[in-house]
C-alpha cells in the first residue's frame, strides 16, 4: 500500500484504517522508520494517549468541531500505536482490538442486536451487564476495573458508585454534607504535613460524595470552576496593567470583585 498519498475518495473505511496502520508500521520499522517512534513503548506512549483524550474533551467543551476532527484523529493514532506495539510483541493486533470492541458493543446491547432486532430482548442496564462480565472473569471486588490512572476526582466518583451498588452509601445528601464538616475539623486538628495531606484527601473524597448525591459531576464542576477562575484572573491582569503583580492584595481583591460583577 502506498501510504504517502491520500486514500481515494471512493475508498471505504477499511482502506483508510489500513492506511493508518501501514503508516504506523513504517514508522516503527527498526531500519527505515522514525527513531523516536521506534524507541517508544506502552509506558512512554500512555501519557500522550491520556493527553489526546483530554484534548478531545476540550474541543467538545469549546464546541470547536474542526478541532474535534483533528483531535479524534490524534486519539485514533494512539490506538493504532498501541496496537502496533502489541502486534510486534505477539500479543494482539489492530484487527483484534476492533473485533473485541465490536463484540463487546453487541453483547452489551441485547435490546438492539438480539433476536428480532432486539425488540423482544430484556434490557438490563449497561452497568449490570458489565458487572456480569466482571463476575464471569472472576472479579472478586465490586471495585475491580476502576482504572488507577483516572483523574483523582473521577476515580473517587467511580469508586463511590461501585460501592453504592453493594448498598454501602449514604441514604441522602445530609450524610456526606456532615462528613465534610467532620473532615474539615480533622484537617484543622492534623499535627504534621503527612496528617494534613491525608485529611485533605479525605475532605476532597467527601466533597465528591456530596456532589454525587446531588447528581453533580464533580470533574465537570471543577473544570468549570477552573475556567471561571482563569477567565476572571485574566481580566484582573488586563485591568491591572504592567504593574499588576505590584498591587496590594486589597487592590487585587477589588479587581476580582469587579471582574466577577461584570460577568453577572
Amino acid at each position: 500500500m502506498d501510504v504517502t498519498h491520500p486514500s481515494p475518495e471512493n475508498g471505504d473505511l477499511g482502506q483508510r484504517i489500513e492506511r493508518l496502520a501501514a503508516i504506523m508500521a513504517r514508522l516503527r520499522d527498526p531500519e527505515h522508520g522514525c527513531p523516536w517512534d521506534v524507541e517508544q513503548d506502552f509506558a512512554s506512549i500512555a501519557p500522550y494517549t491520556i493527553e489526546e483524550a483530554y484534548e478531545v474533551a476540550d474541543a467538545i467543551e469549546r464546541d470547536d468541531l474542526a478541532a474535534l476532527k483533528d483531535e479524534l484523529g490524534d486519539l485514533q493514532l494512539q490506538v493504532v500505536f498501541h496496537a502496533r506495539m502489541a502486534q510486534e510483541s505477539g500479543h494482539f493486533d489492530l484487527a483484534g482490538v476492533l473485533d473485541g470492541i465490536s463484540e463487546k458493543m453487541v453483547r452489551r446491547h441485547p435490546h438492539v442486536f438480539g433476536a428480532n432486532g432486539g425488540a423482544d430482548a430484556e434490557t438490563p442496564g449497561w452497568e449490570a451487564i458489565k458487572a456480569a462480565e466482571r463476575e464471569e472473569k472472576g472479579g472478586g471486588s465490586a471495585l475491580d476495573g476502576v482504572a488507577s490512572a483516572l483523574p483523582a476526582l473521577l476515580r473517587a466518583e467511580k469508586l463511590q458508585k461501585r460501592a453504592a451498588r453493594t448498598g454501602f452509601d449514604w441514604p441522602d445528601t445530609e450524610g456526606p454534607k456532615a462528613k465534610i464538616a467532620e473532615e474539615i475539623a480533622e484537617v484543622e486538628d492534623a499535627k504534621n504535613p503527612a496528617e494534613r495531606t491525608e485529611e485533605i484527601g479525605d475532605l476532597l473524597f467527601a466533597v465528591v460524595n456530596w456532589a454525587r448525591k446531588m447528581d453533580i459531576d464533580p470533574e465537570a464542576a471543577l473544570r468549570e470552576a477552573n475556567r471561571k477562575f482563569e477567565r476572571r484572573f485574566r481580566v484582573m491582569e488586563e485591568r491591572g496593567g504592567d504593574g499588576f503583580s505590584d498591587l496590594s492584595l486589597d487592590e487585587m481583591e477589588k479587581l476580582w470583585r469587579t471582574a466577577k460583577r461584570d460577568e453577572a
